[in-house]
């Protein structure tokens, strides 16, 4: 039941993320450049704890529409989309920042995001042994 709830929210927040950008094209004033010359990309990201994909109900969820201009509820939508243009979209490839020490207390922490990363769709799930792990990584991208 709780995956179900997961991925109804998931779905619902996609929808709105990937839809919204695209509603406001009609509204554009004579001279502004259509939404529709941008590669979609939006995406809808979660935090929740737990070591279990099919157990963790997301505690946080935030939205983050990064074309034609950053946007969405995401706290730092400007610096986490520069995050995601620095690797080029690829998740995996965040990396932890230099400088950064945590402890090894084991509170496992998973993020999610999904949504179309420049007009490709995107899923991700990754479980962090703790909360600095997961901030050190992708610094603002997860900063929510």
């Amino acid at each position: 039941m709780r995956n179900t709830a997961r991925w109804a929210t998931t779905l619902g927040l996609t929808a709105a993320a990937v839809c919204a950008p695209l509603s406001g094209a009609a509204l554009a004033a004579p001279g502004d450049a259509p939404s529709a010359l941008y590669a979609p990309s939006a995406l809808v990201l979660t935090v929740g704890h737990g070591d279990s994909v099919a157990t963790v109900t997301p505690e946080r969820a935030v939205t983050l529409t990064c074309a034609p201009g950053p946007s969405g509820t995401h706290p730092a939508a400007a610096s986490a989309c520069a995050d995601l243009d620095g690797v080029g979209g690829d998740l995996d490839a965040l990396t932890m920042r230099e400088g950064v020490f945590c402890t090894k207390q084991y509170d496992p922490v998973l993020v999610t995001v999904d949504g179309v990363w420049q007009g490709q769709r995107v899923s991700y799930e990754r479980i962090f042994s703790n909360a600095c792990v997961m901030s050190a990584h992708g610094s603002s991208l997860f900063a929510f």
